[in-house]
C-alpha cells in the first residue's frame, strides 16, 4: 500500500505542472469557469483524496497507543505566600 501512495503521490507532482492549459482559458467549464480553475479544483480533490489515503493506511499506529500525559497541577508545587 505504501508503494501505491508513493506512485500516486508522484503522479500528483507530475499532473500538477499543469502546461497544456497556460496558453488559453477556453473552454470554459459549466460555461462560465476557465479549465484552468477548473483543472486546479479538481486536482485539490485528488490531493485532499491522497492525503485521507495517506492518514489512513500510512500513519504509524505507535502513536495512537501512547497513553497520555497528565499534567501535574502547578498550585499544589509550588509554595503559597
Amino acid at each position: 500500500m505504501k508503494w501505491l501512495l508513493l506512485v500516486l503521490t508522484l503522479v500528483l507532482i507530475v499532473v500538477h505542472q499543469d502546461f497544456w492549459n497556460w496558453g488559453s482559458a477556453q473552454p470554459l467549464a459549466f460555461g462560465f469557469l476557465p479549465i484552468g480553475l477548473w483543472y486546479h479544483a479538481i486536482f485539490c480533490i485528488a490531493a485532499a483524496i491522497l492525503l485521507a489515503m495517506f492518514v489512513m493506511f500510512a500513519w504509524p499506529k505507535h502513536l495512537e497507543s501512547v497513553e497520555r500525559e497528565v499534567p501535574q497541577d502547578d498550585a499544589a508545587q509550588s509554595p503559597s505566600h
